[in-house]
Parts: C-alpha cells; structure tokens; sequence
C-alpha cells in the first residue's frame, strides 16, 4: 500500500459531503484547471481534494454527474505544483461526455479526449496510476481496464492526488464519487 497523507482541499467548492462511502460535490462558478497553451489564460480555481502520496501507487476513482454545461468535468488529479500537474476524467464537449486528459508541463497544458458512448449520467470508473517518473491513465470498460495515456512528468517522491472536478462556463454540477481508493501499483507491463 502507498504511503498517503491526510486529503485537504485546493480550492474548496461550494457544497461538499460525504454520505454512505460516497463524496458529493458541487461546483462553483467558472472554476478550471488549464495553464496558457491554446488559449492564452491560466486557471487554477478547479476543486481538487488532494492526499500527499509518497512513492508509485495506483488510483481508482468511480463517479458521476449531470454534465450539461460545455466543460463541465470529473475525475482525478495528480499535482506536483501550480506549474506541474494531470488531470483525467469526463468532459462534456460538443454536445457529449468524452473522456479527456490534461498534462501540465512546465507552465504549459495539452489536452486530449475521447468520445464516451451511452448515458450522459453513467458511472465511469478511471484508474491514475504512478510509475516513478510515468503516468499511466486508464478508463474501465466492460469490467477491464484500457489504456488511454501513457505521460511524463518530473515527479519528487511525494505528490498530491485524488477527486477533482470544475464548471469553466458553468456552476453547481453535482458530482458523486463513489469510489476512491489508493493501492500498491498495478504491475508495468502494457501488454497482455
């Protein structure tokens, strides 16, 4: 098992409990994770529950929401600092949920999504999971875990993870975290 920390919040939202093993968030008005690439701007106003992990670990985050908002985004964060970090999760873009990735290297974020069929309002289940020095993103779909981002990120031995969600044009998404767990990493082999 990794070593974590007690979780604290960066940019506490609104409305926040936890009931039943499961943690409901509500998100504040234009609230956002991005740094410069694209379109100029750097926000750091997302809500992220963060836990301080020492060492590699994987993290397993079930959850949903109403997305309706263009934007409108869950899922899980990993954070070095302002200038460093990942975020994973849904996005609603175009008119639909899509499965999205930000990595934040040196000041400057990519972006990457892929569309996610059925429900708007489904459950989905993402595994983080650390690797030294590699970040390996992960979607659930039907009961097996696929690939979805392999990154790099200069990493020190302890780092901030956990739930992360936000409304860039928006407010008041319910999100519901059903599932949060840390463990010892999944092995590093990327092939069956």
């Amino acid at each position: 098992m990794p070593e974590t920390g007690t979780p604290y919040w960066i940019n506490e939202p609104p409305a926040h409990r936890e009931a039943g093993g499961v943690l409901h968030v509500t998100t504040g008005k234009d609230t956002d994770w991005w740094n410069n690439t694209f379109y100029g701007f750097k926000h750091l106003s997302g809500h992220f529950r963060a836990t301080p992990v020492s060492g590699d670990f994987s993290l397993t985050v079930s959850f949903a929401a109403p997305y309706a908002n263009l934007y409108d985004q869950a899922g899980a964060m990993l954070r070095v600092d302002d200038n460093n970090w990942l975020k994973c999760g849904v996005e609603f873009t175009d008119g639909r949920k899509n499965f999205s990735v930000v990595v934040t290297r040196d000041d400057q974020s990519d972006w990457s999504v892929m569309p996610l069929d059925g429900d708007v309002e489904a459950p989905v289940t993402l595994r983080l999971t650390r690797h030294a020095e590699a970040l390996r993103v992960q979607i659930e779909r039907d009961g097996k875990f696929h690939l979805v981002r392999l990154a790099f990120l200069n990493m020190p031995e302890t780092i901030e993870a956990g739930p992360m969600c936000c409304s860039p044009l928006g407010e008041g998404l319910a999100v519901a975290f059903q599932r949060l767990s840390f463990e010892a990493p999944i092995d590093r082999e990327l092939h069956d």
